[in-house]
């Protein structure tokens, strides 16, 4: 009879240990994939990031750095763009063939080029 209950206890110590490694996770466990809240881009047209930084400055680049596209901003929104970004009287606002406004703006007492892309970046020389 010892025998028999000793065996009992080993058979129910080792479906013990194994119903333990088949326990549902955890609730602080991943969601299983598709499940969670989406993560869809927030520009989903896959349109460039904005040149405005995080503290809402303008982004300055080289002439060179400057991107062609199809560029939506109208005159009055690059000429406002070239303004905050410290330049002022921008003049002659047209855009090229890339896309890119390009104009003439004071900085620092000199006229200097200005040319502003459809990511919102600002170049002058």
């Amino acid at each position: 009879m010892r025998i028999l209950a000793i065996s009992a206890a080993a058979t129910l110590l080792a479906l013990g240990a194994a119903a333990a490694q088949t326990d549902p996770a955890p609730n602080n466990a991943a969601p299983p994939r598709g499940t969670g809240p989406s993560n869809e881009p927030i520009n989903p047209a896959g349109n460039a990031a904005s040149g405005v930084n995080a503290s809402g400055t303008i982004r300055t680049v080289a002439m060179a750095d400057l991107a062609q596209g199809a560029n939506s901003f109208t005159e009055a929104q690059a000429r406002a763009r070239i303004a905050s970004a410290g330049f002022t009287n921008p003049t002659g606002l047209a855009q090229d063939p890339g896309g890119i406004w390009r104009g003439h703006a004071e900085r620092e007492g000199r006229t200097v080029d200005v040319g502003f892309d459809y990511k919102g970046q600002i170049a002058f020389q």
